[in-house]
């Protein structure tokens, strides 16, 4: 066990990373008290019943009150909701981060509305898994996984230092980095991806002659694994479309371009162009592999 990094976190949105985190937090006796704010009845059932925190309800001024630390974890498209929700109740010199898959949008959505004298340090951990909710979380999610924090140049050195702690502490790798260019990054490594794997299953769904039970009978290991990403969770992938929609568009476009260009030299017969193009990328699946993010 290490020494207490905050008096009490007080989670808002108790889903797989939060609770995750909570798990962690509490295994290795980061915080002494954990709450949850949460809308769900039943998610505040569930984490309680876990043992994940140690209160849940949706009352704002019974769970952030007091909390050194609020881990935002709702879909991105209620930050701003939630942020005015919970201002009134941030205790003075209490920090502010959350767990988004997008950043300028979220700085934009909760900065404004924090009273002064709270800090705000915007993170994203990468890591989760096709599943949702309290029940999903588990404590060694985070062990080897990157986080970012994309603080600005205004936010606090030390709150900025303390969220960094709580992270590593966890198992992760942190690494800060501009908003925009987070944005960026993720729409090629994360958001361009998830967007390709709905439209594929959704394709192969309602293919005229293709029977749903075939899809699921004959489905190799390249469709299982779009299968996959595509179970996530809609609302927050629908948040993330619409909130790094910029950076996700231009992707799209020069996606869109090399997709025409492959289908040029399928039609044409272009085995070498084919084959210098998959030797490129197969290098790129080895580079992951050898960096240990296969997982």
């Amino acid at each position: 066990m290490t020494a207490p990094l905050f008096d009490t976190i007080c989670f808002v949105g108790i889903g797989l990373i939060n609770s995750s985190l909570a798990r962690a937090v509490r295994k290795l006796g980061l915080a002494r008290r954990l709450t949850s704010l949460d809308c769900d009845p039943e998610a505040c059932r569930v984490a309680l019943e876990l043992g994940v925190v140690d209160s849940a309800s949706a009352d704002p001024a019974a769970e952030v009150a007091g909390a050194g630390l609020v881990v935002l974890g709702t879909p991105v498209g209620a930050m701003e909701a939630v942020t005015q929700a919970i201002a009134p109740y941030l205790a003075s010199g209490a920090i502010v981060s959350d767990v988004g898959s997008v950043k300028t949008a979220v700085i934009r959505d909760v900065e404004p509305f924090l009273p002064e004298g709270v800090h705000f340090v915007p993170g994203h951990p990468i890591a989760g898994t096709e599943f949702s909710g309290p029940a999903a979380g588990f404590a060694e999610l985070f062990q080897g996984r990157w986080c970012i924090l994309t603080p600005q140049a205004h936010t606090d050195v030390q709150a900025t230092a303390r969220v960094r702690a709580l992270w590593e502490a966890v198992g992760s790798t942190v690494e800060e980095m501009d908003p925009a260019h987070h944005d960026r990054v993720l729409a090629v490594t994360s958001h361009l991806p998830h967007l390709i794997a709905y439209t594929i299953v959704g394709t192969a769904n309602d293919l005229e002659g293709v029977m749903e039970q075939e899809v699921i009978k004959f489905s190799a290991s390249g469709f299982r694994d779009f299968t996959r990403i595509a179970a996530s969770d809609p609302i927050m992938w629908r948040d993330i479309f619409l909130n790094n929609k910029e950076a996700v568009l231009e992707l799209l476009q020069r996606f869109t371009e090399d997709l025409t260009a492959l289908q040029r030299s399928i039609r044409w017969g272009e085995g070498e162009v084919l084959e210098k193009h998959f030797t490129k990328t197969r290098a790129i699946r080895r580079a992951i592999i050898d960096a240990k993010q296969d997982r």
